[in-house]
């Protein structure tokens, strides 16, 4: 979950004007209902800033709930009903400076006892979301609003009475007639209408709604949610778009919407035909080539997750429609970016976790952050190392120390990853009743760590976007759907003595030391995009891959190299920390050496009781070992003068290292 801290000081940065990013803005928030009010700290300020906030249950079947701070606290609509407004006086849903207090279980959808519910945070923000009511007077209106931008999406619902939710999408068609003219509907599936005259008349400062009752009915009372289109405004030089609204055209086949930028929420319909409103989220789950959490606007029904859902693929730079998404002949969409800010500190991205199994078959471990990765091993025993991915989906796994292909997990072992931590089952691999095990968990961060999901075209040359937003230092890629010897190819600006390195390689689940390689195309990384020779183990045409990409953020994370002075005294590992390490991952590259792991859950101590994991074997946790050792020091680690023979300091010996602060 965000730290106090962190809270406190967005709050603080945005009020005095600072940059804003996506974080400051939007927030897809999980969680489980208790039947009482419940204090969400998702970092958004809707106290002070306003904004909207639309839960959904999804494990019941209960109405979405939507608040906003415009209507005041506990006034709350249906968003898939025509119902007229509703108000908890009780136990009120309110705003806070880092989010919002739920209400009592009003509604169903908010905080019932034992339901797993979403809640999704718009706050008001020039070039992304306002929020504007009226009372009607029965002719055509026009309203202010302090978007900043023309609005691309505008969705208004009458409070005092029945009426439909009156959507203008600005792509909209019904084949004939676009945009202005058209009206969709966010409560039912009614493809675009048109109503015989022209609505909305949106403009960067105001909009306009005709006379009647779903729109200005005379003492009629009104909220209307504005939507900005790739309009910048956001980031470290102000000039980044993190909402776009758009269309694609469909002929029912799947197709690549370019939003240049990669999305952490999307909703979307056939424009021009019978469909409703699906949103989508990679919190809840949008599964690279498998199921997809799936919610409709105009349904209470509970999420649909383990049936025919391959509706769509979030990619690095947007997302592919497939199956009933590309139904007819034009889909129009939201989508909102993902994350985008460079962490301050290695505890906003990294946590490691040292538990004890008890076989349960239902278990949440708190790791304290929303992680994107996360790699198991079970310490007393010879256990795999398992690596799970948010973008393969909670079922899909990996094994560090083998070449095999992604598998499914029979028994489901990792449930659920959300802003709790992690739920999972029985299974020996994660959760044995008599087994010590640690988790390492990472999160996708500007700088420090991306994960890329891609298919393969066959094809020297293929370039691969990614958002690390700086040039890789270490890159780890494996095949998901095709078996290979050897399997897990690591790649670093480090190898070969730092001289032409991007023609060396790596192999994660072996002891190998560094040999020549074309498999990255003998191209150094750029701050966008990595490049693959035709080599089937990185780019074999239709087969899909994962790219795993690391570099060094001052304070945060350091990706390096250094060369061992055998027992020659102290050797310091300056990492540019100012309280140690937390996570070192070591390899050896002028020889062979296993990938040594350290982490401060299962202790790094003063002098020869090193506790080390390996990436590479199944092996049980090895401790009080002198031979392989690592020491605490304030900038990062070192190897202390007083051991005899170290593994990872011997004398004229290469190494590259991963360490997190």
């Amino acid at each position: 979950m965000p730290s106090t801290k962190k809270l406190l000081q967005a709050a603080a940065g945005n009020a005095g004007g600072d940059n804003l990013y996506v974080e400051d803005v939007f927030s897809t928030y999980l969680y489980t209902g208790t039947g009482s009010t419940i204090a969400i700290n998702n970092g958004i300020d809707l106290d002070g800033e306003g904004g909207m906030v639309w839960f959904k249950a999804r494990s019941t079947g209960n109405n979405h709930n939507i608040y906003d701070t415009e209507r005041g606290n506990g006034k709350m609509l249906y968003g898939n009903t025509t119902e007229s407004q509703y108000t908890n006086s009780s136990d009120p849903w309110s705003p806070t400076s880092t989010g919002f207090n739920t209400g009592s279980d009003f509604g169903g959808s908010e905080t019932q006892n034992g339901s797993t519910t979403v809640s999704w945070s718009f706050r008001k923000a020039e070039k992304f979301f306002d929020v504007v009511t009226w009372t009607g007077d029965g002719s055509t209106k026009t309203h202010s609003h302090n978007l900043g931008s023309t609005p691309a999406v505008i969705i208004v619902k009458r409070t005092d009475s029945t009426s439909d939710w009156s959507t203008y999408h600005k792509d909209a068609t019904d084949g004939v007639r676009s945009g202005e003219d058209l009206m969709l509907y966010l409560n039912n599936t009614n493809p675009a209408t048109y109503l015989g005259f022209t609505l909305w008349g949106a403009t960067d400062s105001t909009f306009t709604t005709v006379g009647g009752g779903n729109f200005n009915a005379s003492g009629g009372t009104y909220v209307a949610y504005l939507f900005a289109s790739d309009a910048g405004g956001f980031g470290d030089d102000g000039d980044e778009s993190i909402i776009k609204c758009g269309s694609v055209a469909t002929n029912w086949a799947a197709v690549e919407v370019n939003l240049g930028f990669e999305p952490q929420f999307v909703i979307a319909k056939v424009a021009d035909r019978t469909d409703p409103f699906r949103i989508f989220d990679n919190m809840r789950g949008v599964v690279t080539g498998g199921d997809d959490a799936l919610l409709r606007a105009d349904q209470a029904y509970y999420e649909d997750q383990g049936g025919a859902n391959d509706l769509i693929d979030f990619t690095s730079t947007g997302f592919i429609a497939k199956s009933e998404l590309v139904y007819s002949s034009k889909l129009i969409y939201i989508a909102i970016r993902r994350p985008m800010k460079t962490p301050e500190s290695g505890t906003e991205v990294f946590s490691p976790v040292a538990y004890s199994g008890n076989g349960s078959g239902q278990r949440t471990i708190d790791l304290d952050l929303t992680l994107d990765m996360l790699v198991t091993k079970g310490r007393n025993a010879t256990i795999e190392n398992i690596m799970y991915n948010r973008l393969s989906g909670t079922n899909k796994r990996l094994v560090t120390s083998s070449s095999a292909n992604e598998a499914s997990s029979s028994t489901n072992v990792l449930k659920s990853l959300d802003q709790e931590g992690i739920t999972i089952g029985s299974d020996v691999d994660i959760n044995g009743g008599s087994y010590t095990y640690i988790a390492w968990a990472f999160k996708r961060a500007k700088g420090f760590f991306d994960t890329v999901m891609y298919t393969g075209n066959g094809v020297a040359g293929n370039t691969i976007t990614h958002n690390l937003g700086v040039v890789p230092e270490l890159i780890i890629t494996k095949s998901r759907s095709l078996f290979f010897s050897g399997g897990w190819s690591a790649f670093s600006a480090y190898l070969n003595g730092e001289t032409n390195p991007w023609e060396y390689e790596l192999e994660l689940a072996s002891n190998s030391s560094e040999s020549s390689s074309e498999r990255m195309n003998n191209t150094a990384p750029t701050s966008t995009v990595f490049s693959l020779n035709d080599n089937s183990l990185v780019n074999a045409n239709n087969y899909t891959y994962v790219a795993h990409l690391f570099a060094s953020v001052e304070g945060v994370s350091k990706v390096g190299t250094y060369t061992g002075t055998g027992d020659t005294g102290t050797n310091v590992i300056d990492c540019g920390f100012s309280a140690g390490a937390r996570f070192v991952l070591i390899k050896k590259v002028s020889s062979s050496g296993d990938w040594y792991c350290f982490d401060t859950a299962r202790g790094i101590t003063d002098g020869n009781a090193g506790i080390f994991l390996s990436w590479n074997r199944t092996n049980a946790e090895v401790s009080n070992s002198g031979n392989v050792n690592i020491d605490p020091n304030a900038s990062g680690f070192e190897f202390a003068g007083d051991v005899s023979y170290n593994y990872l300091n011997t004398l004229n010996e290469r190494y590259i290292f991963l360490a997190i602060a």
